[in-house]
């Protein structure tokens, strides 16, 4: 076929193709697209296609995940079945990990063997010294204890990386530590079995006293992190940080984290530290012992035998997610190569499934959207001129990362043998935090990808004004290169609009072009955002989900904001093509009927109650039903393709429509 501009006609496919992209049987025609368009565009297929035991989601994007994952797993197989592959050579590194992972004999003889050294290492610590040490030291090792640490670039200066350094220590949600819920209350007693049943398997002898010391040291870290002064980036100088954190000697610290010579450190709750090393001499020696051996532990379970395996599973999938049973082996093995080697295995991911010119289209495609987007920017009647310009420069400035990188990781300096699972995961991991550090050396690399191309999801990073969209995520349902343009803009479009309006959402507004947090608004935009953003919340809040819960609408606020604009230069930009101004039908469909249709298909989902639960009080997204018919409900257009009337339950009165982007 061929290559057409997504601002152009695409050519349409057979009939029988766009039967199968949108199809009535999946629908529930019984239910009017006014009252739950969620439903009346996916009824039929979600009663059909409940959540399988082994997952706790099934939606369009578990069906591509599920698709996707079959297609590593055979390039894993086929790398496994190399037996002579160089020493040092991607197969070798690929091969040889996926190997021990799936040789279940060997990790079932070796139990909590591998982590023997580690474990005793933290047995002899003597003083407080030593616990620092310890941390600091496991940090390098890939295990973030009590703190969290990453290098990233500095808000203020994006041509420079810098250390941030965040509360942690937590071993589930922070939410679930004293909401008085009852889910969350028998999540608690769940964690406290939990933690209990690691200490037994690594053979404590006080397994329910350690444990509640464990739990109560939690609770005294997330006090610690509690912040009512937040004002988020916070930089100091060495010597001032010292200063605010007595206790803690941070020239020593970085040292034991093998950071190289710093100035300066980002710290986002810094009397999180002071808490903390006034924890370091108050607590029992032998509490902050077994807490570090618990964390490890739990930690490395995964990748053990099978008593540590089930018992991380038991909480963290089951009692947290709904999930009944685990996936198949090679799933776990090969998401954890796609951790550790993800680049490796991308690159024969790309040389074997994406195909000549996806890349290209996709690009022209977000293109179409910055021209739509722009437009939309320069009519803005509640934004100055003087904004407005800002937000074009911004917008035209944002990069565009499709499909794959330019520049692959270097592995290397990575060794992987054929022998512990375990161990090679813990080399693994002790490599990629040096990776971490070696950036800290050089100036920050824009080029560089922070997700691997088989990635299933999309992105956008406000530190430098870039939206990603891996190879992964191109595919049905959410792209196919013989969709018409209506199927086309309502699914990936409404994505890819969604990633570039983060660039403008409550937080990613904050940034400029560059990326520098940088607030480029003047007081009167800033308070005519507040004023439109406000209403998104309110409405969002009010939405109802599963018994007395509703929608977060602060926590959802940035992605709320990305749906509602996304989902409208999408809108725009396909009506700027042959189909979007036609009234052509397609199996009984008119093209804007197709395009919300489509939209609705790509959100389809049947979670677990245990996961919404979970995600409504943890997950910046709303549940996807809220996803679809809020958005919709809020667009004149819908209004007029589904002829929706005044008695509809979505219906929602012109004056009251919110629109912001």
């Amino acid at each position: 076929m061929a290559s057409a501009s997504f601002g152009q006609e695409v050519n349409s496919g057979s009939m029988a193709h766009h039967k199968s992209l949108l199809n009535r049987n999946n629908m529930d025609t019984t239910v009017r697209p006014g009252d739950d368009f969620y439903r009346y565009a996916n009824g039929n297929l979600l009663k059909n296609n409940p959540v399988h035991n082994f997952g706790t989601t099934r939606s369009s994007f578990s069906e591509l995940q599920g698709n996707n994952n079959k297609k590593l797993h055979d390039l894993l197989d086929s790398v496994a079945a190399i037996n002579n592959a160089p020493p040092g050579s991607s197969i070798q590194k690929l091969g040889d990990l996926y190997r021990s992972g799936m040789d279940t004999d060997a990790i079932e003889k070796a139990g909590n063997g591998p982590l023997k050294d580690r474990l005793d290492r933290i047995d002899s610590i003597k003083d407080v010294d030593g616990l620092l040490a310890e941390i600091a030291l496991e940090h390098t090792e890939g295990l973030g204890t009590v703190f969290t640490f990453n290098v990233y670039p500095d808000e203020h200066n994006v041509g420079k990386e810098m250390c941030y350094f965040v509360p942690g220590g937590l071993g589930m949600p922070r939410e679930c530590y004293h909401d008085e819920d009852s889910r969350p209350a028998k999540i608690r007693e769940a964690y406290k079995a939990y933690v209990r049943q690691i200490l037994s398997l690594i053979g404590d002898k006080n397994v329910k006293d350690d444990a509640w010391y464990i739990c109560d040291l939690e609770c005294a870290l997330l006090a610690a992190s509690r912040d009512p002064q937040h004002v988020g980036y916070r930089k100091f100088d060495i010597e001032d940080i010292n200063k605010l954190t007595p206790g803690i000697d941070w020239k020593i610290l970085l040292h034991g984290l093998n950071v190289p010579d710093q100035d300066s450190v980002v710290v986002d709750v810094p009397g999180f530290f002071t808490d903390v090393a006034h924890y370091l001499k108050e607590k029992r020696l032998t509490t902050w012992k077994r807490y570090l051996q618990y964390n490890l532990v739990s930690h490395m379970a995964p990748y053990l035998s099978r008593a540590f395996d089930s018992c991380s599973f038991s909480f963290y999938h089951r009692a947290l997610q709904g999930q009944q049973e685990q996936g198949p082996r090679w799933e776990k093995v090969m998401a954890a190569i796609d951790h550790s080697e993800g680049d490796l295995l991308g690159q024969m991911y790309v040389a074997r499934y994406v195909k000549p010119g996806t890349k290209e289209r996709m690009e022209q495609l977000v293109d179409n959207l910055q021209q739509v987007y722009a437009d939309r920017i320069s009519k803005m009647h509640w934004l100055s001129d003087t904004t407005k310009q800002k937000a074009l420069v911004k917008l035209r400035a944002i990069t565009k990362k499709i499909g794959y990188p330019d520049e692959w990781t270097d592995y290397s300096t990575l060794t992987i043998v054929n022998k512990s699972y375990a161990k090679n995961i813990m080399i693994a991991e002790q490599w990629a935090f040096q990776n971490e550090m070696n950036k800290l050396t050089k100036p920050v690399n824009r080029a560089m990808w922070r997700v691997e191309p088989q990635t299933v999801n999309a992105f956008y990073y406000a530190l430098l004004n870039e939206i990603v969209f891996p190879a992964g995520i191109l595919q049905r349902p959410f792209f196919d290169e013989n969709a018409d343009d209506a199927v086309i803009y309502g699914s990936i479009g409404a994505l890819k609009g969604h990633e570039i309006t983060h660039g403008f959402d409550n937080n990613g507004r904050q940034y400029d072009a560059q990326g520098n947090r940088n607030y480029w608004w003047t007081p009167e935009d800033k308070a005519n955002f507040a004023q439109r953003a406000n209403r998104v919340v309110e409405i969002y809040s009010k939405v109802p989900v599963v018994d007395n819960y509703h929608v977060n609408g602060e926590l959802t606020e940035g992605e709320n904001l990305a749906d509602l604009g996304g989902l409208n230069i999408a809108y725009d930009a396909f009506k700027k093509t042959k189909q979007g101004q036609s009234d052509e039908q397609i199996d009984g469909f008119t093209p804007d009927q197709r395009f919300f249709l489509s939209y609705a298909r790509m959100w389809r989902a049947n979670t677990s109650p245990e996961e919404t639960i979970l995600n409504i009080k943890t997950n910046p997204h709303s549940p996807t039903d809220v996803r679809v018919n809020v958005p919709v409900s809020n667009m004149e257009a819908w209004y007029k393709a589904f002829n929706i009337q005044p008695t509809d339950s979505l219906f929602r009165p012109a004056d009251l429509r919110v629109r912001v982007w």
